[in-house]
C-alpha cells in the first residue's frame, strides 16, 4: 500500500497539506487539506477546464462564489464545483477556515501550487502575467 503524501505548501495565509498528489496512483485524483487564515489573499476567480472540485468543510467558514452565487461553507458542508464553473473562495471570518479538497482528474496538483508559491514569494507584488501563465498551463482560467 502506497503511503499518503503529507508535505505542506504555504502561499501567504493559505496552507495546503497534501494527502494524495498527482504523482500517486493513476494521477486521476488529488486530495489536500486547505487552511485559509482570516482575510488571506486568495486566488482570483477562475474556472477549471477539465477538473471537477469537491470542497468539504472541516472547521471555520469559507465564503465562496460559484457562477456568481454566494455560498457559506461550514464544518460538515460539501460543495461540488463542476469543471467550467467560475468560482472563488475567501475567509471573511475571525478564525481560520479548513476544508478538504478533492480534484478529479488530478491535473491540478502539487506542481501547480509549488509554482504559484514560488511566484508570489519574492519581494514586491507578484507579476499578474506570470501568475496567469502558470494558471493557464495547469488548466485554470482566470475569469
Amino acid at each position: 500500500m502506497q503511503s499518503a503524501v503529507t508535505d505542506v505548501i504555504r502561499i501567504g495565509g493559505i496552507e495546503l497539506r497534501f494527502l494524495v498528489d498527482e504523482t500517486q496512483g493513476s494521477g486521476d485524483l488529488v486530495i489536500f487539506e486547505m487552511t485559509i487564515q482570516p482575510n488571506a489573499r486568495v486566488p482570483v476567480p477562475h474556472y477549471h477546464r477539465e477538473v471537477d472540485e469537491v470542497i468539504y468543510g472541516l472547521s471555520g467558514t469559507l465564503t465562496g462564489q460559484i457562477n456568481g452565487e454566494t455560498h457559506e461553507l461550514r464544518a460538515g458542508d460539501c460543495t461540488l464545483i463542476p469543471r467550467g464553473a467560475v468560482h472563488h473562495a475567501e475567509n471573511r471570518h475571525s478564525e481560520a477556515a479548513r476544508a478538504l479538497i478533492v480534484l478529479n482528474p488530478g491535473s491540478i496538483g502539487r506542481a501547480y501550487f509549488e509554482e504559484i508559491a514560488k511566484a508570489v514569494s519574492g519581494p514586491g507584488k507578484p507579476d499578474p502575467a506570470r501568475l496567469t501563465e502558470i494558471m493557464l498551463r495547469h488548466g485554470l482560467v482566470p475569469a
